[in-house]
């Protein structure tokens, strides 16, 4: 089963090195990995996922947690969360097939990015199984390259990975 971690860490130079040494220790593969600073320019967030049995993923958690720089470490749970990651497709075109693959784009809401005589390249940010049914649908044309980032996940609703000190849409009182 498949699943995806919430790290927050402090913001400084070798902490992805120890979260992800921690992972390949443990012969652990991780599917997906993500980095980028928070609200918070002193803190970052890890999004990783990875591949595992339930008792797997709680022992890499308690390992992650005795990490100095982590801050805070939550596994998502299935159906709380929204994940969406960013790829970019080069695929192969001729003038003819040029208003298909177009057509096909439009249809997944994905966007044009770069237009050359023998190729198009498309961006697109949804899920990975959307990601694979896009890919799916412009292999018959020929893929020349494909760039995807790590999935990036953030809990649904009003919760989140790290207690708000105060909400900021909220008067001091």
């Amino acid at each position: 089963m498949k699943y995806t971690l919430s790290i927050l860490v402090e913001n400084q130079p070798g902490v992805l090195s120890k979260v992800s040494g921690l992972f390949s220790r443990r012969g652990f593969n991780i599917d997906s990995l993500a980095v980028g600073i928070t609200e918070d320019s002193a803190i970052s967030r890890i999004t990783i996922v990875v591949n595992g049995d339930e008792y797997i993923v709680e022992q890499v958690e308690k390992q992650l947690n005795k990490l100095i720089p982590v801050i805070k470490v939550k596994v998502l749970q299935p159906e709380q969360f929204i994940s969406c990651e960013l790829s970019l497709i080069k695929v192969s075109c001729n003038t003819k097939q040029r208003a298909e693959i177009m057509k096909i784009a439009e249809l997944m809401h994905a966007q044009i990015v770069d237009v050359a005589t023998t190729s198009l390249t498309i961006q697109f940010t949804d899920s990975g199984e959307r990601t694979q049914t896009l890919i799916s649908l412009l292999k018959p044309y020929g893929l020349k390259e494909i760039v995807r980032a790590g999935t990036l996940a953030i809990e649904k609703g009003a919760t989140t990975t790290r207690k708000q000190i105060r909400d900021e849409s909220q008067p001091i009182s």
